[in-house]
């Protein structure tokens, strides 16, 4: 075995003294095997291997062990008895994006289109692999789109009553094709009919609001069912809480000087942790939510200090 990769090598011998340690030590572990590759005169053998989270796995008892072949490598299999080797490709039938990425869009927002969604199954396994001991994770996805990530956030929660908090930020950008035909007929971006046609307002805000609600922008309950992991009807919807914001550009000085406290203010409550209630105003002195508080008169901040001391008492108290 170890012969046949240095003759399929044997041109790389640079890439052969920086990979040789590790290959050696995988392939002693019993984590490398070489097949034949008949029909090619210069790669006579394929060598398969499997990569280091793969090996991390097997450790944490996600895959067994179950034999080994005349070669000494180890059949590596699922805890349910499916032989597999893992691979960075995913075959799974849930992560088909056609069946449960365009189709699911379409039944929770019938005639709107969006280019190529992901499977909302594939996403959930992505996400279960990192926060399925986390359920108080917070996940963030800077390019939202149809709002999928959010989705399966939803579907983590209601399998084992997780508090996993979603974060997804997205444009309202318009196609191509459709900012030309708009500006046809005279509108430019600013315009309502322009931003009802972008991405958050026309398919990732009722997307999530469908998934939440149960029901499609036009009123009727969805129809058809979530299916694997987690089967019931999606007209049943979820038990989260969901708060859209538009993101601004605001001047510094106006910000500095207290004039644009409304625009910024969601983005203290999301710095605080997104939970409980909003300081969406100022105030002569100072306000204090549940997670935080805001200071808009230096003049008053001991009265500030003191009034903590006893809001975190009272919450201390609570929790005892």
């Amino acid at each position: 075995m170890w012969l046949c990769f240095r003759y399929a090598t044997r041109t790389h011998g640079n890439e052969l003294g920086t990979y040789r340690p590790s290959l050696e030590k995988a392939l002693r572990s019993g984590y490398v095997r070489a097949s034949k590759n008949p029909g090619s005169e210069f790669q006579p053998y394929v060598f398969l291997y499997l990569t280091g989270p793969a090996i991390k796995k097997i450790e944490r008892g996600e895959l067994v062990k179950n034999g080994q072949r005349d070669d000494g490598s180890w059949i590596v299999m699922l805890p349910s008895g499916k032989a597999s080797r893992p691979t960075t490709t995913w075959r799974e039938k849930s992560h088909d994006a056609g069946a449960y990425g365009t189709t699911l869009l379409r039944q929770m927002i019938p005639d709107r289109k969006f280019p190529f969604p992901k499977s909302l199954y594939a996403v959930e396994d992505v996400l279960r692999l990192f926060v399925r001991d986390r359920p108080d994770a917070v996940i963030v996805d800077f390019f939202a789109g149809s709002g999928t990530t959010t989705h399966a956030v939803m579907r983590l929660n209601r399998q084992d009553g997780g508090q996993r908090r979603s974060i997804s930020v997205t444009n309202n950008e318009v196609s191509a094709d459709e900012q030309k035909a708009l500006r046809e007929q005279g509108h430019r971006p600013g315009d309502p009919t322009w931003e009802g046609l972008g991405i958050c307002e026309y398919i990732t805000r009722p997307r999530i609001t469908a998934a939440v609600t149960g029901v499609t922008p036009c009123g009727e309950p969805i129809d058809g069912e979530y299916k694997f992991s987690d089967e019931f009807a999606m007209a049943e919807g979820f038990e989260e809480n969901v708060e859209f914001f538009t993101m601004t550009y605001e001047a510094p000085r106006a910000v500095a000087h207290h004039r644009s406290f409304e625009a910024v203010s969601p983005l203290l409550w999301l710095k605080a942790g997104a939970r409980g209630r909003r300081i969406e105003t100022p105030t002569d002195e100072f306000a204090v939510a549940d997670t935080y508080a805001a200071l808009f008169d230096t003049d008053h901040s001991r009265v500030l200090s003191v009034t903590l001391s006893e809001h975190l008492g009272a919450s201390r108290r609570h929790c005892r």
